[in-house]
């Protein structure tokens, strides 16, 4: 037979040997038991209850199982495990198991029985120790009770505390080790105090089971809470009941009042600061105070105001709501959001050299196109001047010395001329173009209003000197008309003679503008928040709005946050005037910006501001301002308007434009005008030409407050709308008379009137009236002249002046009355004054207001 044959012989079948149900015997028992909770509710739990396995250790060491039931019989004492028991590896009997056991896992095994029999001899020594102690013990209570026996002490009703014999009661031993002598279960009884111990032990143990039941209240000792694993006995327990979580809020409720009223913090309030804008609501004025809402309405419904929590109060309602309260109040305006807005001056020592920003005006037809090309050919950085895209109106040159200069392109004036309305100071020179061989044009006399009107130094660029026909000292003499007086006639005008065809004298220009730079001293700071001017905007395709803007100071970054006008964005792109993108620009530098939400206006500032909240709420804030301002029409545009801002003190000169149909009438009306003015007042004329009224004498009347006047002339319809949009009055007159008369009265409003006193009448008083809550009243006769009720009054005692006020009563008999004349007697009292006297005079004046006159 094989070795295979052989191990299929020894292999047997898994067979039953009888039918029936091939199962695992079960070993938990599971049972259901209903769980009472508080307010009647009750609950099905199903419990599983474990057989407990029981294991104990043999005389070999080994560990063997006891299925339900402890060993009760006393083990003999070991004797004391001799040095020469404990096994050593080579010792340990060779097992099966142990036949694969390498030497360092035999020295593990080895070192771990010799620790657990050193354990066990240990424990061995402490429980004889324990024993042998339990002993004496025993002995000692014996002794007692022979000797109580003998000598019984007095009879007591109930004894309160258990007798010595309690308190040195021994624990019970454990089921493994030997009960002593005296607790064996076949030892004979113990005596009668014994029997008094186990009594007064039970009625112990009863008093703590009844203690157990009845809860108790209190954070510490609160046991109707069920804390920890539900049990068996647990949840049979009926008598327990469960604390409501309404009766944990009301005892904390009742700890937190106990506490303040404890500390006093009802009564001591705190006061606040409230700051208080124009307009605000019930429900924020409540929580700036800190107060309940409900408290806030019943307040005000004692004011007589009924108001909900989310209706608007004004501001004065509101102070009194915060005094009634008991705070302080901190009053702030909307416009207080722009505060800090504009940084502070920069000190001397953070201040750098800029570059000078120039503007090229003049008549479209003298060259200045033709020489802001030449001007751009000079650019070291640009090349040459066909290579040059403008893709914005405004672009800086750098020279072959490394000087640079800005230049700004305004067609038609309109942005210089809104920027000056806006207040907006970003030239720092003019460049006025004139064609040496047509002199000065009537746009040309434009442009150097405008020049004078923004206080900036000008520059004249006499164009077209390639001409045959130029003649510069023409257009020299020209300017003396103007009040420009050039170098060469002895006045302090720049004038240069250019060609910008044949590019002559362009780098004697350039020089000009340096110098003229230098003698400013132009500095600003570019370490700060950026600070500049919108020259244009515009909308884009693809782009969205796009601003140019002129940097005055600081440095504008990608990434910063910013408030133009009422517009507000991120800044997203920088291109300057190459087309090429940038990362920051420092001053008086124009770039391309994008990222902004919408289209601000030319002229409008930009200004870079620390977080979006704050960009957010400037913006809002103007453009509510500027609604406001549309809808209640504030702007001072038509004559009458004029005399009640002229009567109201805000005006000292009358500003006007004008336009004739010849030069002769328009002459005769600046000169009749200049005669109306003195040393107070005075006419200002702004501009003055020939021919109709167009959009840019709108413009010009708009940024300054102007009046214009058409003499003979009407305004073309884009004027009459433009206009009509910036409530600009335009008066029209055909006869010199009329606008001198007009304009008189006005600059007679300007005038400060003139006060006269008038005298009516004296009056002696004769008898002093003390009257209930009115005071001293006289008793007077009127000598001369009249008394009227309202009127100014002086108290003269021995002809000098002791008092000077008004009249509160004139009354004849019981009646008040307007006036007394002469000869009747009458009843007269002083406003805030009671020290009057039997003979005093009293005379009666009025103040009268006299208009100034020219």
């Amino acid at each position: 037979m094989t070795e295979t044959e052989t191990e299929n012989k020894d292999e047997k079948k898994l067979t039953l040997s009888r039918p029936k149900k091939l199962e695992l015997k079960k070993t938990v028992e599971t049972g259901q038991v209903r769980q009472s909770f508080s307010h009647g509710r009750s609950k099905t739990v199903t419990v599983e209850v474990r057989k407990k396995r029981t294991y104990e250790r043999g005389a070999s060491g080994r560990m063997t199982k006891v299925d339900g039931k402890l060993v009760e019989e006393a083990a003999p004492a070991p004797a004391p495990v001799a040095a020469e028991s404990v096994p050593t590896p080579e010792a340990i009997p060779e097992e099966p198991s142990h036949a694969n056991l390498t030497d360092q896992e035999k020295a593990v095994r080895v070192k771990a029985l010799q620790e657990a029999l050193k354990a066990e001899e240990e424990n061995k020594r402490l429980e004889a120790e324990r024993l042998e102690r339990e002993k004496k013990e025993a002995e000692e209570r014996k002794r007692r009770a022979e000797e109580e026996a003998k000598n019984p002490p007095p009879p007591a009703p109930e004894p309160k505390q258990a007798p010595p014999a309690k308190a040195t009661k021994p624990a019970p031993a454990p089921a493994s080790m030997p009960l002593p002598p005296s607790e064996k279960p076949d030892a004979k009884p113990a005596p009668k105090p014994a029997a008094k111990a186990a009594e007064e032990a039970k009625l112990k143990r009863a008093k703590e089971e009844q203690q157990r039941k009845t809860p108790t209240r209190g954070r510490g000792g609160d046991q109707r809470r069920r804390s920890g694993k539900l049990t068996i006995a647990a949840a049979l327990d009926d008598n327990e009941r469960t604390r409501s979580l309404a009766s944990v809020r009301r005892a904390r409720e009742k700890e937190k009042q106990k506490l303040r009223q404890a500390t006093g913090a009802d009564a001591k309030k705190i006061i606040r600061e409230v700051t208080l804008p124009e307009i605000i609501t019930v429900q924020e004025l409540s929580n700036r105070m800190a107060e309940r809402g409900a408290d806030v309405i019943k307040s005000l419904m004692k004011m007589g105001e009924m108001a909900t929590i989310n209706q608007t109060i004004d501001a004065d309602t509101a102070e009194l709501v915060i005094e009634e309260f008991g705070h302080t109040v901190k009053r702030v305006s909307d416009s207080d959001v722009e505060i800090g807005l504009v940084g502070e001056d920069d000190s001397d020592e953070n201040m750098q050299q800029r570059p000078p920003v120039v503007t090229v005006m003049g008549h479209v037809d003298h060259g200045k196109t033709s020489l802001l090309d030449a001007l751009r050919a000079t650019d070291v950085a640009g090349g040459e001047a066909g290579g040059i895209t403008q893709h914005i109106g405004a672009y800086q040159v750098t020279l072959e010395s490394g000087a640079k200069i800005s230049f700004i392109d305004t067609p038609g004036h309109a942005a210089f001329t809104q920027m000056r309305a806006r207040g907006a100071r970003i030239t720092d020179v003019v460049v006025l173009v004139v064609a040496a061989d047509d002199g000065i044009m009537p746009q040309t006399v434009e442009a150097i209003h405008h020049a004078k009107a923004a206080e900036v130094p000008i520059i004249v660029a006499i164009n077209k000197m390639d001409k045959p026909d130029a003649d510069p000292t023409r257009v020299r003499n020209e300017l003396l008309q103007h009040e420009l007086v050039p170098e060469e006639m002895g006045g302090d005008l720049i004038t240069v003679e250019v060609s910008a065809k044949a590019r002559t004298n362009l780098d004697k220009l350039e020089e000009m503008i340096l110098l003229q730079a230098e003698m400013l001293d132009l500095k600003a700071n570019p370490d700060r928040a950026c600070e500049g001017v919108v020259i244009e905007a515009k909308m884009e395709r693809g782009r969205g709005s796009v601003a140019t803007v002129l940097v005055q100071r600081g440095t504008l970054s990608i990434g910063d946050l910013f408030v133009s006008g009422k517009e507000w964005g991120r800044v997203r792109a920088l291109v300057n005037d190459h087309g090429e993108q940038v990362k920051s620009v420092g001053p008086a530098m124009p770039v391309e910006v994008l990222g902004l939400n919408g289209t601000p206006s030319a002229g409008d500032d930009f200004v870079v501001v620390e977080d979006e909240q704050r960009a957010r709420e400037i913006s809002e804030f103007r453009e509510r301002r500027e609604r406001q301002a549309r809808a209640a029409a504030t702007k001072r545009g038509t004559l009458e308007q004029m005399f009640e801002s002229i009567q109201a003190g805000e005006v000292k000169e009358l500003p006007v434009v004008i336009k004739g149909d010849v030069q002769g009438s328009v002459e005769a009306i600046i000169g009749s005008l200049e005669k109306l003015g003195n040393e107070e007042v005075k006419v200002t004329v702004l501009h003055s030409a020939v021919g109709g009224v167009n959009e840019s004498d709108i413009t010009l009347a708009q940024a300054s407050g102007a009046v214009v006047i058409g003499f003979n002339v009407r305004a073309n319809p884009q004027a009459r709308d433009m206009a009509r949009r910036d409530s600009v009055d335009i008066r029209y007159y055909s006869i010199i008379y009329d606008v001198t008369d007009d304009l008189k009265k006005a600059l007679t409003g300007i005038m400060a009137p003139t006060l006269r006193e008038s005298f009516l009448g004296y009056a002696e008083i004769r008898e002093v009236f003390r009257v209930t809550k009115v005071g001293a009243v006289a008793g007077c006769m009127i000598t001369d002249g009249t008394v009227k009720r309202g009127a100014k009054v002086r108290l003269l005692r021995d002809d000098v002046v002791i008092h000077e006020g008004a009249l509160s009563t004139l009354k004849r008999f019981k009646d008040d009355v307007k006036e007394v004349k002469e000869g009747f007697e009458c009843g007269m009292s002083f406003e805030n004054y009671d020290d009057l006297k039997k003979g005093d005079m009293i005379e009666c004046f009025e103040i009268e207001e006299v208009a100034g006159e020219l």
